[in-house]
């Protein structure tokens, strides 16, 4: 993790690294959540933690997740009233959190700021920089590396990559400024946002933004913001690029693979073409192909293995699609660069929309 303010990082006698944190949002990211329509949203708003849906896969992966030493954080856009209900659903699915932000919509609605209630890029922001300043204390920076995981229902790619990129120092405290000023951000918040932006340590913390494709917006969308971006269908296609990253073992993965196979009918073409889509576009390298081979082969010998045919047959093709895995010219593509913020923060904001 390289510091890119070396005055500020070095004003301090002690310094301290933190685990690996994951910070999730929960609907269409986590959630299999509806709030398209106003019926929908109401319904939403009350249905109780039983009948609440996670995405294939998202539960174990995140439990593996924290299993793995990674401390896990949740912000998502849902509104306060819904806290006891959402943590209850992921207890009930075994996932430990260290915190969990939510929205404060009624208040917005109590003071009727009624773009708040809609507004993601601002809200999500000052909770980024909010918790990210938490890290900072008088004689102590705690320089946490991060991967951060949303959906393409709203503005998460954008909104994580500036982040991203404001605390690599590739974007200035002016800049994220007008950034709100054009999304219509609220006066207060822009305050909030800048002068937590201005109390983080500026390092290259962000190590990688998993972006769900629950609206199956096409992949392409997304390379403006660089190969740091990885859109994915599917939570092995997550796990997968976690294991490159290190912050997932092969034995995780293969758990992820075989409650796909056994719950949601994936068969072994299903979890082959997975990683063999995902490695087309550039996300995967297949450095870790070996270890997550051997993964699946000790999987097989035990007594009565799960999933045993599906995941032999991605065993089966994974050498092969290793080889070439990483290959495609995509990945070299471009990172999104200061005005390209600037252009496009409205068509994350409803308001300038219209």
């Amino acid at each position: 993790m390289r510091c890119v303010d070396p005055l500020r990082c070095d004003a301090q006698r002690e310094v301290q690294v933190t685990t690996h944190i994951a910070r999730w949002d929960l609907d269409k990211t986590y959630l299999r959540t509806d709030f398209d329509t106003v019926r929908a949203l109401v319904r939403t708003l009350f249905e109780r933690a039983e009948a609440k849906q996670t995405h294939p896969g998202a539960a174990t992966l995140l439990r593996e997740t924290a299993r793995a030493g990674v401390e896990v954080h949740i912000l998502s856009g849902s509104p306060e009233p819904m806290r006891s209900s959402l943590e209850r659903k992921l207890r009930m699915d075994g996932v430990v959190w260290k915190t969990f932000t939510l929205k404060a919509s009624l208040r917005d609605l109590v003071r009727l700021r009624i773009r708040a209630l809609r507004d993601q890029v601002g809200y999500k922001l000052c909770a980024l920089f909010r918790a990210r300043a938490t890290l900072v204390g008088d004689s102590v920076r705690v320089l946490g590396t991060e991967t951060l995981v949303g959906d393409d229902s709203e503005a998460d790619a954008f909104v994580y990559s500036l982040y991203a990129d404001f605390l690599a120092g590739q974007v200035d405290v002016g800049l994220l400024g007008e950034v709100l000023e054009r999304g219509h951000v609220y006066r207060d918040v822009i305050a909030d946002t800048l002068g937590a932006a201005r109390r983080v340590v500026l390092v290259d913390a962000v190590e990688r933004i998993l972006i769900h494709l629950d609206r199956q917006t096409p992949p392409a969308d997304f390379r403006r913001y660089g190969p740091r971006v990885v859109p994915f269908y599917n939570y092995l296609q997550a796990a997968f690029v976690l294991l490159e990253d290190g912050r997932l073992g092969a034995d995780s993965v293969v758990l992820v693979a075989a409650e796909l196979a056994v719950k949601h009918g994936f068969d072994g073409d299903a979890l082959a073409r997975s990683y063999l889509e995902l490695s087309r576009r550039g996300h995967l390298r297949g450095k870790q192909a070996g270890v997550l081979l051997a993964a699946i082969r000790a999987w097989l010998e035990q007594p009565h293995p799960i999933a045993a045919t599906e995941l032999g047959v991605l065993a089966d093709r994974l050498p092969a699609m290793a080889e070439h895995a990483g290959s495609d010219p995509d990945v070299h593509r471009s990172a999104t660069h200061g005005s390209d913020y600037l252009a496009t923060v409205e068509e994350h904001n409803r308001r300038g929309r219209k």
